[in-house]
């Protein structure tokens, strides 16, 4: 099986992923409508969260409130199985 779309695929899911959390920040500071954390945690699982942790700390944007760090985590973490479970039944 050819897998050479995954690094296309990720590099285009975290930059989208690292734009939403610098627009979301945009947003917070000019007091208009918000990108909702369920839009930024969806980009995050879909592949995107070393994107998201990169704009996390280049913005210094959803730091700080603990339910969407918890809920970052999380997502993180089972992502993180499933990527071990693929690798462990399909290998490279």
């Amino acid at each position: 099986m050819r897998w050479h779309w995954i690094p296309a695929y990720l590099a285009a899911v975290n930059l989208a992923t690292a734009a939403l959390y610098g627009m979301d920040k945009a947003l917070a500071i000019l007091r208009l409508i918000r990108i909702p954390e369920r839009t930024l945690h969806i980009f995050a699982f879909a592949g995107g969260t070393p994107g998201a942790l990169l704009a996390q700390e280049i913005f210094r944007h959803k730091t700080a409130k603990a339910s969407f760090r918890r809920t970052f985590w999380i997502l993180a973490l089972v992502q993180a199985a499933l990527v071990a479970w693929a690798w462990w039944c399909f290998g490279a």
